[in-house]
């Protein structure tokens, strides 16, 4: 039987939802089911380094909240493999309900955590890769005065441009020879400014 498409993303809203994926390790086995899943437990403890109980444990809950589903029924004596529901995961950047806010934003701190972590492991390795890789990875950051209608246009255009190559993460035929996966993260912010610098000409630095 066919795998089941999995969606396009899945959107947290419920306070509940949004604190439970926060805990990294669930973020961590979300992320590999969505690349190299469908596995068990037994495999996820593999690759995570957790117990096997301890993965069985965070995956029910991430499945209790729609993150995970089971790929296929266990039969008897067999463990269940588990499979991501969506390519993505989306929650709000905005609410009126507090409760909704605060986990929101909590979420959003826990994933930057993340991948900071993650981006300072990979500077840590990235003397091993070969010239052409590292002269392609960017490290940059610019500062711009956008509206907030200019910044939504701005990450819908990056949006459309990324979309070009999405089709290759669940098609790896459709992926050159010398491909590899890439974590390409988009990052804007109101910067908050001290009273000092709105007094500050262009191009002044502190």
């Amino acid at each position: 039987m066919p795998d089941k498409p999995r969606d396009h993303q899945v959107h947290l809203t419920d306070p509940r939802a949004l604190r439970a994926y926060a805990h990294p390790t669930r973020m961590t086995l979300v992320g590999l089911l969505r690349r190299e899943g469908p596995f068990t437990a037994t495999r996820a403890a593999e690759l995570t380094g957790e117990s096997v109980a301890s993965c069985s444990y965070h995956l029910r809950i991430l499945a209790k909240y729609g993150l995970v589903e089971e790929a296929a029924p266990g039969g008897p004596g067999r463990e269940k493999p588990w499979r991501a529901t969506a390519e993505s995961t989306d929650w709000p950047n905005y609410s009126d309900d507090p409760a909704v806010a605060a986990a929101a934003e909590a979420l959003t701190a826990a994933v930057a955590e993340n991948h900071l972590h993650r981006m300072t492991r990979a500077l840590e390795t990235r003397s091993a890769l070969p010239r052409e890789w590292q002269e392609a990875e960017r490290f940059t950051d610019t500062t711009l005065y956008l509206t907030p209608e200019e910044l939504v246009g701005l990450g819908e255009r990056l949006d459309a441009l990324i979309a070009e190559y999405t089709d290759r993460t669940a098609d790896p035929a459709l992926r050159p020879e010398d491909a590899r996966r890439v974590s390409y993260l988009q990052v804007a912010y109101a910067a908050p400014e001290a009273p000092e610098d709105s007094r500050r000409g262009p191009g002044e630095r502190s």
